[in-house]
């Protein structure tokens, strides 16, 4: 199989979706690699470190995705690329549809695969492609977090540790899943008075026996949430239904209430957000302010981070874009259920329930 690696162009994406050793593993199983010239310069990898393991390097995105069967990405298509779109042709990466209407009609009207990286499922409903850019985007969101509370940002001036004499800073975790485990790490880390909540007890039991008298956990339901932001510093929030719209949990009506100064960290802004003021935003703009509440809404936070991610996020897709390039398409999906769920769009229909549902376009079962 031809397989092209563009170079993204989110504002401030540093990633790159392949590594040298993925490359080499490519080229070592028969298959041609073609990577668009500095790709993975943000990363800290040349264009040499590429050649040296047989990739082809080439001087623009249309060329490769002329060239390309599959091209693997990071980031979903943006408009600029949509001209490079042609019937068959598989896009493997993050596409977060269900807050993307345009991108899900592009993909359906050009005919393409989309393969989505965060709905790639195994049997115990762990999301193995989503879960490395989670650990990361949810440490990240105390730190950012943190950051934007100092006064010079237009927080509060609150130090989460706080100090001898002067109470701790309050980070309130929406959901208990990969992004507020990782986010307690920090916070607790940081000396934080953190809670998290979840609809999921079994979770909360998880986390009460990791965490213990670290962590605060709260069922959560519409009063506790309520109670728990206007009382926050810092506000987390990681809840995710695998492909669909982001539950609003955070309500508009309850900012007014918040303490001025206070910050929301929306990690879900990419599945449309679980705060109900959230709108994305990119590293160049990262936060805007609604009702004297901060709210950082950076849609690739990871990408802030690229060294790290990058390898991070090809330790796990590497398996499965090898997988469709030994195998081809159809066979791999009829052998890997879990790389099935990962469909989205398939020559113009959307087999992709959630997405189908948050969207309101006509859903074929795979």
């Amino acid at each position: 199989m031809i397989i092209g690696v563009p170079k993204e162009i989110k504002t401030r994406e540093y990633r790159v979706s392949m590594v040298p050793g993925g490359v080499k593993a490519m080229v070592d199983a028969g298959h041609k690699v073609y990577i668009e010239k500095g790709a993975g310069v943000g990363s800290g990898i040349s264009d040499a470190e590429y050649q040296a393991v047989g990739a082809t390097i080439l001087s623009t995105a249309k060329e490769v995705h002329e060239k390309a069967e599959m091209i693997v990405k990071v980031k979903e298509p943006l408009p600029e690329e949509y001209q490079y779109m042609r019937p068959g042709l598989i896009y493997y990466t993050y596409l977060h549809l269900a807050a993307a209407k345009e991108l899900a009609v592009t993909l359906l009207e050009k005919g393409v695969v989309g393969i989505a990286y965060e709905t790639i499922q195994l049997t115990d409903r762990s999301l193995p492609l989503l879960t490395p850019m989670s650990e990361v985007a949810g440490r990240m969101a105390v730190q950012v977090g943190a950051h934007c509370l100092e006064k010079a940002q237009g927080g509060r001036g609150v130090l989460l540790g706080g100090v001898p004499g002067v109470k701790r800073g309050k980070v309130v975790i929406l959901g208990g899943g990969v992004v507020g485990t990782n986010a307690a790490k920090m916070a607790i880390g940081m000396g934080a008075d953190v809670t998290i909540m979840d609809v999921d007890l079994h979770r909360l039991r998880y986390l009460d026996d990791v965490f213990g008298n670290k962590l605060t956990t709260t069922y959560s339901d519409p009063i506790s949430i309520e109670k728990a932001v206007v009382e926050a510093d810092l506000v987390v929030g990681g809840v995710l239904i695998p492909g669909a719209s982001a539950p609003k949990l955070v309500k508009r009506e309850h900012l007014p209430r918040m303490k001025k100064g206070s910050v929301v960290v929306d990690v879900s802004v990419d599945q449309g957000g679980c705060i109900e003021t959230c709108k994305p935003t990119t590293h160049d703009n990262p936060t805007y302010e609604v009702d004297g509440v901060v709210h950082y809404c950076v849609a690739n936070m990871p990408g802030a981070v690229p060294y790290t991610s990058t390898f991070a996020l090809t330790n796990t897709t590497l398996k499965y874009a090898l997988k469709i390039a030994n195998m081809g398409l159809s066979k791999a999906l009829e052998s890997t259920p879990e790389l099935a769920k990962g469909v989205n769009i398939f020559n113009g229909k959307c087999v992709c329930k959630p997405v189908a549902d948050s969207l309101r376009l006509q859903y074929s079962p795979m």
